[in-house]
Protein backbone atom coordinates (compact mmCIF):
# COMPACT_ATOMS: atom_id res chain seq x y z
CA UNK A 1 0.00 0.00 0.00
CA UNK A 2 1.83 3.38 -1.47
CA UNK A 3 1.16 6.23 1.36
CA UNK A 4 4.03 8.99 -0.31
CA UNK A 5 3.59 11.85 -2.61
CA UNK A 6 3.44 10.53 -6.20
CA UNK A 7 5.63 13.46 -8.03
CA UNK A 8 7.84 13.31 -10.76
CA UNK A 9 7.53 9.19 -11.11
CA UNK A 10 8.88 8.52 -7.57
CA UNK A 11 7.55 8.00 -4.06
CA UNK A 12 8.50 11.14 -1.99
CA UNK A 13 7.59 12.78 1.57
CA UNK A 14 5.76 15.52 2.03
CA UNK A 15 7.72 18.32 2.16
CA UNK A 16 6.84 19.14 5.59
CA UNK A 17 7.56 15.72 6.81
CA UNK A 18 3.52 15.99 7.61
CA UNK A 19 0.85 13.14 7.60
CA UNK A 20 -2.67 12.24 8.09
CA UNK A 21 -4.92 9.75 8.95
CA UNK A 22 -7.36 7.77 6.40
CA UNK A 23 -9.89 5.97 8.68
CA UNK A 24 -12.38 2.89 8.04
CA UNK A 25 -16.13 4.68 8.01
CA UNK A 26 -17.26 1.46 9.33
CA UNK A 27 -15.34 1.63 12.05
CA UNK A 28 -13.76 5.30 12.60
CA UNK A 29 -10.22 3.14 13.16
CA UNK A 30 -7.20 4.35 11.43
CA UNK A 31 -6.29 2.23 7.97
CA UNK A 32 -3.19 4.26 7.17
CA UNK A 33 -0.97 7.30 7.94
CA UNK A 34 -1.00 9.15 4.54
CA UNK A 35 1.88 11.90 3.06
CA UNK A 36 0.24 15.46 3.60
CA UNK A 37 1.45 17.51 0.73
CA UNK A 38 1.58 21.58 0.76
CA UNK A 39 2.10 24.13 -1.34
CA UNK A 40 5.78 23.44 -1.92
CA UNK A 41 4.84 20.06 -3.07
CA UNK A 42 2.25 21.47 -5.33
CA UNK A 43 4.72 23.29 -6.97
CA UNK A 44 7.12 20.37 -7.19
CA UNK A 45 3.94 18.22 -8.70
CA UNK A 46 3.70 21.22 -11.18
CA UNK A 47 7.46 21.47 -12.42
CA UNK A 48 7.46 17.79 -13.39
CA UNK A 49 4.04 17.92 -15.12
CA UNK A 50 5.17 20.68 -17.51
CA UNK A 51 9.27 19.36 -17.88
CA UNK A 52 7.66 15.92 -18.77
CA UNK A 53 5.13 17.78 -20.85
CA UNK A 54 6.61 18.19 -24.47
CA UNK A 55 8.00 14.79 -24.84
CA UNK A 56 4.42 13.40 -23.79
CA UNK A 57 3.33 15.45 -26.34
CA UNK A 58 5.22 14.48 -28.77
CA UNK A 59 5.05 10.53 -28.08
CA UNK A 60 2.34 8.93 -30.91
CA UNK A 61 -0.89 8.63 -30.25
CA UNK A 62 -0.69 5.08 -30.31
CA UNK A 63 2.02 4.47 -27.82
CA UNK A 64 -0.04 6.90 -25.46
CA UNK A 65 -3.02 4.89 -26.28
CA UNK A 66 -1.14 1.36 -26.03
CA UNK A 67 0.11 2.73 -22.31
CA UNK A 68 -3.41 3.12 -21.07
CA UNK A 69 -4.15 0.16 -22.82
CA UNK A 70 -1.87 -1.51 -20.31
CA UNK A 71 -3.20 0.28 -17.78
CA UNK A 72 -6.60 -0.95 -17.95
CA UNK A 73 -5.17 -4.76 -18.14
CA UNK A 74 -3.25 -4.11 -15.34
CA UNK A 75 -6.18 -2.79 -13.19
CA UNK A 76 -8.73 -5.80 -14.20
CA UNK A 77 -5.96 -8.30 -13.47
CA UNK A 78 -6.12 -6.56 -9.83
CA UNK A 79 -9.35 -5.90 -9.53
CA UNK A 80 -10.18 -7.59 -6.61
CA UNK A 81 -7.80 -5.81 -4.57
CA UNK A 82 -8.57 -2.46 -5.58
CA UNK A 83 -11.99 -2.87 -4.86
CA UNK A 84 -11.10 -4.09 -1.35
CA UNK A 85 -8.96 -1.32 -1.20
CA UNK A 86 -11.37 1.22 -2.41
CA UNK A 87 -14.52 -0.60 0.28
CA UNK A 88 -12.07 -0.51 3.24
CA UNK A 89 -11.45 3.73 2.95
CA UNK A 90 -14.80 4.31 1.35
CA UNK A 91 -17.16 2.58 3.30
CA UNK A 92 -19.30 1.54 -0.16
CA UNK A 93 -20.41 -2.46 -0.34
CA UNK A 94 -17.86 -4.97 -1.76
CA UNK A 95 -20.03 -5.65 -4.56
CA UNK A 96 -20.12 -1.93 -5.07
CA UNK A 97 -16.70 -1.52 -5.20
CA UNK A 98 -15.87 -4.38 -7.76
CA UNK A 99 -18.44 -2.08 -10.71
CA UNK A 100 -16.54 0.56 -9.64
CA UNK A 101 -13.30 -1.08 -10.77
CA UNK A 102 -14.89 -2.78 -13.84
CA UNK A 103 -16.19 1.07 -14.79
CA UNK A 104 -13.19 3.21 -13.63
CA UNK A 105 -10.73 0.69 -16.33
CA UNK A 106 -13.18 1.18 -18.86
CA UNK A 107 -12.35 4.38 -19.02
CA UNK A 108 -8.98 3.34 -19.64
CA UNK A 109 -9.66 1.21 -22.28
CA UNK A 110 -12.26 4.06 -24.02
CA UNK A 111 -9.33 5.86 -24.24
CA UNK A 112 -6.29 3.82 -25.55
CA UNK A 113 -8.91 4.22 -27.94
CA UNK A 114 -10.06 7.47 -28.87
CA UNK A 115 -5.87 8.62 -28.51
CA UNK A 116 -5.79 7.42 -32.29
CA UNK A 117 -9.18 9.52 -32.87
CA UNK A 118 -8.06 12.73 -32.64
CA UNK A 119 -9.38 14.44 -35.31
CA UNK A 120 -9.11 17.86 -37.34
CA UNK A 121 -10.52 19.42 -40.23
CA UNK A 122 -9.48 21.06 -44.06
CA UNK A 123 -12.13 23.19 -45.42
CA UNK A 124 -12.27 26.35 -47.81
CA UNK A 125 -13.09 29.43 -46.74
CA UNK A 126 -16.53 30.73 -47.96
CA UNK A 127 -14.84 33.66 -49.74
CA UNK A 128 -12.55 31.27 -51.91
CA UNK A 129 -9.28 33.46 -49.92
CA UNK A 130 -7.48 30.39 -48.45
CA UNK A 131 -7.91 27.07 -47.29
CA UNK A 132 -9.01 26.37 -42.89
CA UNK A 133 -6.80 24.13 -41.53
CA UNK A 134 -7.54 23.12 -37.71
CA UNK A 135 -5.45 20.71 -35.99
CA UNK A 136 -5.92 19.70 -32.67
CA UNK A 137 -3.40 20.11 -29.45
CA UNK A 138 -3.42 18.93 -26.22
CA UNK A 139 -4.52 21.89 -23.76
CA UNK A 140 -1.15 21.45 -21.39
CA UNK A 141 -0.73 20.72 -17.41
CA UNK A 142 -4.15 19.72 -15.87
CA UNK A 143 -4.98 20.06 -12.30
CA UNK A 144 -7.70 17.17 -11.62
CA UNK A 145 -9.53 17.48 -8.49
CA UNK A 146 -11.66 13.92 -7.83
CA UNK A 147 -14.21 13.16 -4.59
CA UNK A 148 -14.38 10.68 -2.28
CA UNK A 149 -17.26 8.59 -3.67
CA UNK A 150 -15.86 7.07 -6.47
CA UNK A 151 -12.51 7.15 -5.86
CA UNK A 152 -11.13 5.02 -8.72
CA UNK A 153 -13.44 5.80 -11.29
CA UNK A 154 -13.75 9.61 -11.16
CA UNK A 155 -9.35 9.36 -11.36
CA UNK A 156 -9.64 7.32 -14.38
CA UNK A 157 -12.45 9.55 -16.40
CA UNK A 158 -9.71 12.24 -15.89
CA UNK A 159 -6.45 11.01 -16.33
CA UNK A 160 -7.46 8.54 -19.23
CA UNK A 161 -8.46 11.70 -21.90
CA UNK A 162 -5.99 13.94 -20.82
CA UNK A 163 -3.12 11.27 -21.21
CA UNK A 164 -4.92 10.03 -24.68
CA UNK A 165 -4.31 13.93 -25.48
CA UNK A 166 -0.87 13.97 -24.59
CA UNK A 167 -1.30 16.53 -21.74
CA UNK A 168 0.40 15.90 -18.10
CA UNK A 169 -1.43 15.88 -14.61
CA UNK A 170 -1.38 16.59 -11.59
CA UNK A 171 -4.12 14.64 -9.68
CA UNK A 172 -5.37 15.66 -6.15
CA UNK A 173 -7.59 13.15 -4.74
CA UNK A 174 -10.02 13.77 -1.71
CA UNK A 175 -8.39 12.96 1.10
CA UNK A 176 -10.90 10.46 2.66
CA UNK A 177 -9.73 8.50 -0.24
CA UNK A 178 -6.09 9.17 -0.99
CA UNK A 179 -5.46 5.45 -0.96
CA UNK A 180 -6.50 4.20 -4.48
CA UNK A 181 -5.90 7.15 -6.09
CA UNK A 182 -2.04 6.24 -5.26
CA UNK A 183 -2.50 2.53 -6.23
CA UNK A 184 -3.92 4.31 -9.49
CA UNK A 185 -0.80 6.52 -9.45
CA UNK A 186 1.78 2.44 -9.24
CA UNK A 187 -0.47 1.25 -11.90
CA UNK A 188 -0.03 3.88 -14.54
CA UNK A 189 3.83 4.15 -13.85
CA UNK A 190 4.17 -0.11 -14.23
CA UNK A 191 2.11 0.63 -17.34
CA UNK A 192 4.40 3.07 -18.88
CA UNK A 193 3.61 6.01 -18.18
CA UNK A 194 7.28 8.15 -18.17
CA UNK A 195 8.33 10.21 -14.81
CA UNK A 196 6.12 13.06 -14.35
CA UNK A 197 3.04 12.42 -16.98
CA UNK A 198 0.96 11.49 -13.61
CA UNK A 199 1.33 13.13 -10.28
CA UNK A 200 -0.67 12.59 -7.21
CA UNK A 201 -0.99 14.81 -4.19
CA UNK A 202 -2.82 13.89 -1.65
CA UNK A 203 -3.68 16.90 0.79
CA UNK A 204 -5.62 17.89 4.10
CA UNK A 205 -4.99 21.63 2.86
CA UNK A 206 -7.18 21.02 -0.41
CA UNK A 207 -7.83 24.28 -0.81
CA UNK A 208 -4.48 25.54 -0.85
CA UNK A 209 -2.91 23.26 -2.80
CA UNK A 210 -5.49 23.65 -5.40
CA UNK A 211 -5.14 27.22 -5.15
CA UNK A 212 -1.37 27.56 -5.35
CA UNK A 213 -1.22 24.88 -8.79
CA UNK A 214 -4.00 27.42 -10.20
CA UNK A 215 -1.83 30.72 -9.79
CA UNK A 216 1.22 28.98 -11.89
CA UNK A 217 1.17 30.28 -15.15
CA UNK A 218 1.84 26.68 -16.54
CA UNK A 219 -1.10 25.27 -15.51
CA UNK A 220 -3.51 25.40 -18.51
CA UNK A 221 -6.25 22.79 -17.23
CA UNK A 222 -8.60 22.91 -14.14
CA UNK A 223 -11.59 19.44 -14.24
CA UNK A 224 -13.18 19.12 -10.97
CA UNK A 225 -15.74 16.69 -9.84
CA UNK A 226 -17.31 17.70 -6.29
CA UNK A 227 -19.76 20.49 -4.66
CA UNK A 228 -21.27 23.39 -6.28
CA UNK A 229 -20.38 25.21 -3.73
CA UNK A 230 -16.55 24.71 -3.93
CA UNK A 231 -16.78 24.61 -7.90
CA UNK A 232 -18.07 28.16 -7.75
CA UNK A 233 -14.94 29.25 -5.63
CA UNK A 234 -12.48 27.27 -7.71
CA UNK A 235 -14.02 28.98 -10.83
CA UNK A 236 -13.68 32.37 -9.64
CA UNK A 237 -9.66 31.35 -8.82
CA UNK A 238 -9.33 30.27 -12.61
CA UNK A 239 -10.74 32.95 -13.98
CA UNK A 240 -7.86 34.91 -12.51
CA UNK A 241 -5.26 33.05 -15.28
CA UNK A 242 -8.49 32.15 -17.40
CA UNK A 243 -7.62 28.72 -17.21
CA UNK A 244 -9.66 26.33 -19.01
CA UNK A 245 -12.16 24.23 -16.88
CA UNK A 246 -14.50 21.65 -17.13
CA UNK A 247 -17.11 21.36 -13.76
CA UNK A 248 -19.06 18.25 -12.69
CA UNK A 249 -20.64 19.74 -9.88
CA UNK A 250 -23.54 18.55 -8.05
CA UNK A 251 -27.26 16.78 -8.90
CA UNK A 252 -30.27 16.44 -7.35
CA UNK A 253 -31.60 13.66 -9.53
CA UNK A 254 -35.45 13.38 -10.50
CA UNK A 255 -36.75 9.74 -11.05
CA UNK A 256 -40.56 10.52 -12.33
CA UNK A 257 -42.77 7.55 -12.54
CA UNK A 258 -45.77 8.08 -14.48
CA UNK A 259 -49.32 5.85 -13.90
CA UNK A 260 -48.86 3.59 -17.03
CA UNK A 261 -44.77 2.56 -15.94
CA UNK A 262 -44.13 -0.98 -15.69
CA UNK A 263 -44.02 -1.06 -11.87
CA UNK A 264 -41.31 -3.86 -11.31
CA UNK A 265 -39.33 -2.03 -14.08
CA UNK A 266 -39.60 1.34 -12.21
CA UNK A 267 -38.88 -0.54 -8.73
CA UNK A 268 -35.66 -1.91 -10.05
CA UNK A 269 -34.67 1.08 -11.57
CA UNK A 270 -34.94 2.94 -8.42
CA UNK A 271 -33.17 0.79 -6.37
CA UNK A 272 -30.10 1.26 -8.40
CA UNK A 273 -31.11 4.51 -9.18
CA UNK A 274 -31.50 5.35 -5.47
CA UNK A 275 -28.84 2.77 -4.38
CA UNK A 276 -25.95 2.65 -6.06
CA UNK A 277 -23.00 3.35 -3.73
CA UNK A 278 -25.37 3.57 -0.91
CA UNK A 279 -27.03 6.86 -2.53
CA UNK A 280 -23.48 8.42 -2.49
CA UNK A 281 -23.28 9.89 -6.25
CA UNK A 282 -24.33 12.71 -7.86
CA UNK A 283 -26.28 10.65 -10.14
CA UNK A 284 -28.41 8.69 -7.20
CA UNK A 285 -32.18 9.12 -7.86
CA UNK A 286 -32.68 12.33 -4.78
CA UNK A 287 -36.81 13.37 -5.60
CA UNK A 288 -38.90 10.58 -5.69
CA UNK A 289 -42.04 12.02 -8.11
CA UNK A 290 -44.80 9.41 -8.68
CA UNK A 291 -48.19 9.70 -10.35
CA UNK A 292 -50.51 9.75 -7.54
CA UNK A 293 -52.71 6.89 -8.61
CA UNK A 294 -50.00 4.14 -8.32
CA UNK A 295 -48.02 6.37 -4.95
CA UNK A 296 -49.08 3.64 -2.40
CA UNK A 297 -48.16 0.70 -4.13
CA UNK A 298 -44.66 2.21 -5.38
CA UNK A 299 -43.78 3.69 -1.99
CA UNK A 300 -44.88 -0.02 -0.44
CA UNK A 301 -42.59 -1.98 -2.64
CA UNK A 302 -39.55 0.28 -2.82
CA UNK A 303 -39.98 0.37 1.11
CA UNK A 304 -40.26 -3.62 1.00
CA UNK A 305 -36.85 -4.12 -1.33
CA UNK A 306 -34.53 -1.25 0.97
CA UNK A 307 -35.89 -2.79 3.94
CA UNK A 308 -34.80 -6.12 2.73
CA UNK A 309 -31.18 -4.60 1.86
CA UNK A 310 -27.83 -5.92 4.37
CA UNK A 311 -26.40 -3.15 6.07
CA UNK A 312 -23.09 -3.82 7.42
CA UNK A 313 -19.00 -3.17 6.89
CA UNK A 314 -18.61 -2.73 3.28
CA UNK A 315 -15.58 -5.93 3.09
CA UNK A 316 -18.10 -8.25 4.21
CA UNK A 317 -19.16 -10.07 1.22
CA UNK A 318 -22.71 -10.28 2.79
CA UNK A 319 -23.10 -6.37 2.68
CA UNK A 320 -25.32 -4.57 0.53
CA UNK A 321 -25.07 -1.16 2.14
CA UNK A 322 -21.80 -0.09 3.83
CA UNK A 323 -21.29 3.03 6.25
CA UNK A 324 -21.10 6.29 4.71
CA UNK A 325 -17.83 7.94 3.97
CA UNK A 326 -17.79 10.28 7.58
CA UNK A 327 -19.42 11.45 10.03
CA UNK A 328 -19.86 15.05 9.01
CA UNK A 329 -22.03 13.44 5.69
CA UNK A 330 -23.95 10.63 7.81
CA UNK A 331 -24.69 13.69 10.38
CA UNK A 332 -26.15 15.74 7.31
CA UNK A 333 -28.45 13.01 6.15
CA UNK A 334 -29.81 12.38 9.94
CA UNK A 335 -31.05 16.06 9.85
CA UNK A 336 -31.93 16.38 6.13
CA UNK A 337 -34.15 13.07 7.61
CA UNK A 338 -35.39 14.24 10.77
CA UNK A 339 -36.24 17.78 9.60
CA UNK A 340 -38.54 16.34 7.05
CA UNK A 341 -40.29 13.95 9.43
CA UNK A 342 -40.73 17.27 11.72
CA UNK A 343 -41.96 18.76 8.49
CA UNK A 344 -45.20 15.68 8.44
CA UNK A 345 -43.55 13.07 6.22
CA UNK A 346 -43.59 9.73 7.39
CA UNK A 347 -40.89 7.08 7.42
CA UNK A 348 -42.21 3.79 6.05
CA UNK A 349 -38.63 2.07 6.82
CA UNK A 350 -35.34 3.11 8.40
CA UNK A 351 -35.94 7.05 9.51
CA UNK A 352 -33.38 7.41 12.19
CA UNK A 353 -29.53 6.64 12.93
CA UNK A 354 -28.40 3.91 14.85
CA UNK A 355 -26.21 3.55 18.11
CA UNK A 356 -22.89 2.45 17.69
CA UNK A 357 -19.54 2.75 15.84
CA UNK A 358 -19.42 3.62 12.62
CA UNK A 359 -20.90 5.61 9.99
CA UNK A 360 -24.01 3.96 9.45
CA UNK A 361 -27.66 5.48 8.12
CA UNK A 362 -30.13 2.74 7.33
CA UNK A 363 -32.06 2.33 4.00
CA UNK A 364 -34.99 5.39 4.25
CA UNK A 365 -38.09 5.62 2.57
CA UNK A 366 -40.25 8.64 2.88
CA UNK A 367 -44.02 9.45 2.00
CA UNK A 368 -46.31 12.30 2.42
CA UNK A 369 -43.13 15.15 1.50
CA UNK A 370 -44.35 18.31 0.78
CA UNK A 371 -42.98 19.68 -2.62
CA UNK A 372 -41.36 22.48 -0.81
CA UNK A 373 -39.35 20.36 1.70
CA UNK A 374 -35.70 21.04 2.80
CA UNK A 375 -35.00 17.61 1.70
CA UNK A 376 -35.73 18.25 -1.65
CA UNK A 377 -33.46 21.29 -1.58
CA UNK A 378 -30.13 19.20 -1.25
CA UNK A 379 -28.55 16.44 -2.62
CA UNK A 380 -28.57 14.27 0.76
CA UNK A 381 -25.77 11.59 -0.98
CA UNK A 382 -27.20 8.68 0.88
CA UNK A 383 -30.04 6.07 0.95
CA UNK A 384 -32.83 7.71 1.49
CA UNK A 385 -35.85 8.01 -0.83
CA UNK A 386 -38.39 11.02 -0.22
CA UNK A 387 -41.65 10.38 -2.36
CA UNK A 388 -43.54 13.07 -3.62
CA UNK A 389 -47.37 12.79 -5.37
CA UNK A 390 -48.34 14.71 -8.31
CA UNK A 391 -51.12 14.14 -10.99
CA UNK A 392 -50.31 15.13 -14.47
CA UNK A 393 -47.14 15.51 -17.03
CA UNK A 394 -46.85 19.11 -16.87
CA UNK A 395 -47.13 19.15 -13.21
CA UNK A 396 -44.48 16.38 -13.17
CA UNK A 397 -41.73 18.24 -15.71
CA UNK A 398 -42.38 21.37 -13.13
CA UNK A 399 -41.39 19.84 -9.79
CA UNK A 400 -38.36 18.22 -12.10
CA UNK A 401 -37.21 21.28 -12.95
CA UNK A 402 -37.69 23.25 -9.68
CA UNK A 403 -33.74 22.95 -8.60
CA UNK A 404 -30.85 25.22 -9.38
CA UNK A 405 -29.24 21.78 -10.40
CA UNK A 406 -29.51 19.83 -13.71
CA UNK A 407 -26.93 16.74 -14.20
CA UNK A 408 -29.19 13.34 -14.54
CA UNK A 409 -32.81 12.90 -14.28
CA UNK A 410 -34.77 9.58 -14.38
CA UNK A 411 -38.45 9.14 -16.59
CA UNK A 412 -40.65 6.04 -16.28
CA UNK A 413 -43.53 5.56 -18.47
CA UNK A 414 -44.70 2.96 -20.93
CA UNK A 415 -45.59 5.52 -23.64
CA UNK A 416 -42.32 6.08 -25.46
CA UNK A 417 -43.41 9.56 -26.77
CA UNK A 418 -44.10 10.74 -23.39
CA UNK A 419 -41.56 9.67 -22.72
CA UNK A 420 -39.30 11.20 -25.30
CA UNK A 421 -41.22 14.72 -24.41
CA UNK A 422 -40.59 14.64 -21.08
CA UNK A 423 -36.79 14.02 -21.44
CA UNK A 424 -36.65 16.74 -23.88
CA UNK A 425 -38.09 19.46 -21.26
CA UNK A 426 -36.50 17.99 -18.25
CA UNK A 427 -33.56 20.59 -17.61
CA UNK A 428 -31.10 17.66 -17.29
CA UNK A 429 -27.42 17.02 -19.17
CA UNK A 430 -28.27 13.44 -18.82
CA UNK A 431 -31.63 11.26 -18.63
CA UNK A 432 -32.06 7.69 -17.78
CA UNK A 433 -35.22 6.79 -19.61
CA UNK A 434 -36.94 3.60 -18.32
CA UNK A 435 -33.20 3.14 -16.96
CA UNK A 436 -32.01 3.58 -13.39
CA UNK A 437 -28.31 3.73 -14.60
CA UNK A 438 -26.86 6.23 -17.50
CA UNK A 439 -23.12 6.05 -16.79
CA UNK A 440 -21.03 4.82 -20.25
CA UNK A 441 -17.25 5.68 -20.60
CA UNK A 442 -18.71 5.95 -24.38
CA UNK A 443 -21.01 8.50 -23.38
CA UNK A 444 -20.92 12.03 -22.25
CA UNK A 445 -21.20 12.81 -18.84
CA UNK A 446 -21.95 15.87 -17.49
CA UNK A 447 -24.81 18.53 -16.36
CA UNK A 448 -26.58 21.91 -16.86
CA UNK A 449 -27.69 24.94 -14.97
CA UNK A 450 -25.20 24.68 -11.79
CA UNK A 451 -24.74 20.41 -12.39
CA UNK A 452 -21.43 21.95 -14.20
CA UNK A 453 -19.64 22.74 -17.64
CA UNK A 454 -18.60 20.71 -19.93
CA UNK A 455 -18.56 16.52 -20.84
CA UNK A 456 -16.12 13.65 -19.41
CA UNK A 457 -16.89 10.52 -21.29
CA UNK A 458 -17.42 9.95 -25.18
CA UNK A 459 -15.53 11.92 -27.82
CA UNK A 460 -16.80 14.69 -25.96
CA UNK A 461 -14.22 13.79 -22.99
CA UNK A 462 -11.60 13.63 -25.25
CA UNK A 463 -11.98 17.32 -26.67
CA UNK A 464 -12.22 18.76 -23.09
CA UNK A 465 -8.20 18.79 -23.05
CA UNK A 466 -7.36 19.50 -26.63
CA UNK A 467 -7.32 23.28 -28.26
CA UNK A 468 -8.20 24.12 -31.65
CA UNK A 469 -5.65 25.63 -33.80
CA UNK A 470 -6.71 27.58 -37.04
CA UNK A 471 -3.99 27.98 -39.45
CA UNK A 472 -5.07 30.00 -43.08
CA UNK A 473 -2.81 29.08 -45.97
CA UNK A 474 -2.93 28.57 -49.43
CA UNK A 475 -1.27 26.43 -51.82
Amino acid sequence: METELFLGGKWVPASSGNRFDVLDPATGDTIASVADGAEVDAIAAVDAAAAAGPGWAATPPRVRGEVLRKAFELMTERAADLAELISLENGKALTDAKGEVTYAAEFFRWFAEEAVRIDGNLTGAPGGTNRILVTRQPVGVCVLVTPWNFPAAMATRKIGPALAAGCTVVLKPASDTPLTALAMAAILAEAGVPEGVVNVLPSRSSGKVVSTMLRDARVRKLSFTGSTEVGRILLAQAAENVVNTSMELGGNAPFVVFADADLDAAIEGAMLAKMRNGGEACTAANRFFVEAGIADEFSRRLAQRMSALVVGPGTDEKTQVGPLVNEDTVAKVDDLVKGALAAGAEAVTGGSRPAGKGFYYPPTVLTGVGADAAILREEIFGPVAPIVTFTGEDEAVRLANDTEFGLVAYVYTGDLARGLRVSERIEAGMVGLNRGLVSDPAAPFGGVKQSGIGREGGHEGLLEYLESKYIAVNW
